[in-house]
């Protein structure tokens, strides 16, 4: 058997969501003209509560069309540090739009303190950059973050004049942990990006939702990063299907990661961690390059960090995957 948990971007579009995408209605996205990316557009409006939404590449393109959307050069941003936007997106921020990240310390499950945001803030002085912007992040690694912390930290930025983008690649994720609607999350921010490739399932994109004024200023950075495309309906299409077919059924992969922390977490040596369909396994470390290289033989896939392992339960995976794991994991223990 293979087992890829590294990552919930593996999964491939159903045969259900081919259909869709090859059936799809399409026009010339670039002049505003294919229906169906509109459709996806108004829909991810509708459901996080914003006046507008612009259907972006990546979650990369999505993040980045919408830091430089809030401010201009020789700006500053502040940012979890170790949010995505900081550590995994090319300082796209930085080497586009030259505006300067500021790392603020989170605690355990990625979040962060509201009075580290106001001490964070640069006083008003020719020496300073101008701190115009708070990036925030849910889920963090798989933590999800509560509605009320976001809602906090939203009202602390904007008290102090910031705006605040959400990233949200795994948002529905934390709506589906905590039985809320979406629109709770982003009720309080200016802008969000809610990804549909990784736990949606979708091949390809992510949506950025925000006003008119900013998701119009995002339109002209999205071209400027040769993220126009054309007939993109067919891409749309699949995350239309993803928000009709895939948002509920993430219980599904939050249950399996909990199925596997419970099977795992009776092995001596071994410690385990489990929040939404994320996992983090620490070995002993003398035990690491072993075990590493032992998944690595029965084909199973993880990402083998050290410390600590990563462990990602999604659409692709189903309960024999699950319990194959388990089985490789118990019998690597019990051989020692």
């Amino acid at each position: 058997m293979n087992a890829d948990f590294r990552s919930d971007t593996l999964t491939q579009a159903t045969p259900d969501m081919r259909n869709a995408m090859a059936s799809a209605a399409v026009g010339d996205d670039v002049y505003g003209e294919d229906p169906t990316v509109n459709e996806l557009q108004e829909r991810i409006a509708d459901l996080t509560g914003k006046e507008s939404a612009l259907f972006c590449t990546s979650g990369t393109q999505s993040n980045l069309s919408a830091v430089l959307s809030h401010g201009q050069r020789g700006d500053e941003y502040l940012i979890g540090e170790n949010y995505h936007i900081l550590l995994n997106e090319v300082s796209g921020a930085s080497a586009l739009g030259g505006m300067s990240p500021w790392p603020i310390k989170v605690d355990e499950t990625g979040g962060i303190n509201p009075a580290d945001v106001i001490s964070a803030i640069k006083e008003p002085d020719q020496h300073h950059p101008i701190t115009n912007l708070l990036c925030l992040e849910n889920t963090v690694n798989g933590f999800v973050q509560p509605v009320e912390l976001i809602s906090e930290l939203a009202e602390t930025a904007h008290k102090s004049g910031l705006s605040v983008h959400l990233d949200g690649a795994r948002l529905f994720n934390a709506a589906v942990t905590l039985n809320v609607p979406v629109s709770s999350f982003t009720n309080s921010v200016d802008t969000v990006s809610l990804c549909l490739s990784k736990g949606l399932g979708a091949p390809v994109g992510s949506v950025l939702a925000g006003s008119k004024e900013t998701i119009n200023k995002a339109f002209r950075i999205r071209k400027m990063l040769g993220g126009g495309t054309r007939q993109a309906g067919h891409l749309a299409a699949a995350g239309l299907y993803a928000l009709d077919h895939h948002i509920e059924r993430l219980v599904e992969d939050h249950l399996r990661a909990e199925q596997i922390a419970k099977g795992l977490s009776g092995i001596a040596g071994l410690e385990v961690k489990q929040t939404s369909n994320m996992l983090w396994v620490t070995p002993l470390p003398e035990l690491h390059a072993g075990l590493s290289k032992c998944l690595e033989e029965k084909n199973v896939k993880v990402i083998p960090w050290k410390p600590t392992m990563r462990i990602v339960t999604h659409l692709d995976i189903d309960d024999s995957h699950v319990d194959y794991l388990v089985q490789v994991f118990q019998d690597f223990f019990s051989d020692l």
